[in-house]
């Protein structure tokens, strides 16, 4: 895949939002100047729903390409198995996402993430962006974003659709984890980063409900921010574009201490194996 040529460069196209939503619209036009893009997203907003599948989806012809009624892991493998022409495609892109995608502990959350886990599966390079939008305790249902404010999501995500295979980026990466502010004028520079480490969800109880709290988003102010260099929540709130090179699937550690553990249970049991 690492020597596609732009002219001829196919990418699958999806999104959480939905495929009705701003972000898209904007990639698929801008990726289009320069590649055959075919858009299958989901018909309806499915945000945080991870790498959800479903055994069976109805798809609709849309004027962007195709919706289905499913997730977007559902579209990626369609896209990648049915709906796209007879070669498969050298990219898949999944965004624009209206909110950020950052931190460790969305990396399983997030649908637009999880596109493109699902793509690495499929051998397939992704990149997954999204675009941090400050609310002050707006929700961020309620923010209405227009199409210029994707601006600054649209310029690095087209570099590297253009850039990032010819250049061997994905020898070493699955997918790239892309989070941008909001436009402001001049192009802001880009941070290699690694996800931020921090994790603050709780949970109190109501009566018969639990509310359950994501409160890294509290602590987003720059003066205070506590997460530390290199990380992709600190380059986003300062203003930079965050790009996270990243792997899928994960890979475990040979683990010495449990293998000890394993021949306790062998003995315990009076389990008799070759090693």
């Amino acid at each position: 895949m690492g020597d596609a040529d732009a002219a001829d460069l196919e990418i699958l196209l999806t999104n959480d939002d939905g495929i009705d939503s701003t972000g898209i619209r904007a990639l698929h036009d801008a990726l289009s100047a320069f590649a055959d893009v075919t858009v299958v997203a989901p018909a309806n907003d499915q945000s945080a729903c991870g790498r959800s599948i479903s055994h069976e989806v109805d798809v609709y012809d849309h004027e962007l390409g195709f919706a289905l009624d499913g997730t977007p892991a559902d579209c990626v493998v369609a896209g990648l198995s049915a709906l796209t022409p007879e070669t498969v495609p050298d990219l898949v892109v999944a965004g624009c996402n209206e909110g950020a995608n950052l931190g460790e502990y969305v990396l399983g959350r997030s649908g637009t993430i999880s596109a493109a886990v699902e793509a690495a599966f499929f051998d397939v390079p992704a990149i997954a962006t999204s675009m941090y939008v400050p609310v002050d305790g707006t929700p961020l249902s309620e923010v209405d974003l227009e199409p210029e404010d994707y601006a600054e999501a649209i310029r690095v995500t087209s570099y590297l659709a253009e850039t990032a295979l010819e250049a061997g980026v994905f020898d070493h990466a699955a997918y790239l984890n892309v989070n941008v502010p909001l436009a402001d004028g001049e192009p802001a520079p880009v941070e290699i980063t690694r996800p931020s480490k921090r994790y603050e969800m709780d949970a109190e109880r109501e009566g018969d409900r639990i509310h359950m709290h994501d409160r890294v988003w509290e602590s987003m102010d720059p003066e205070t921010l506590p997460d530390p260099e290199g990380t992709d929540r600190r380059a986003v709130v300062e203003g930079r574009i965050s790009v996270s090179p990243l792997t899928a699937p994960h890979s475990t550690n040979h683990h010495e201490l449990l293998e000890e553990l394993a021949d306790g249970y062998h003995e315990s049991r009076g389990i008799e194996t070759d090693g």
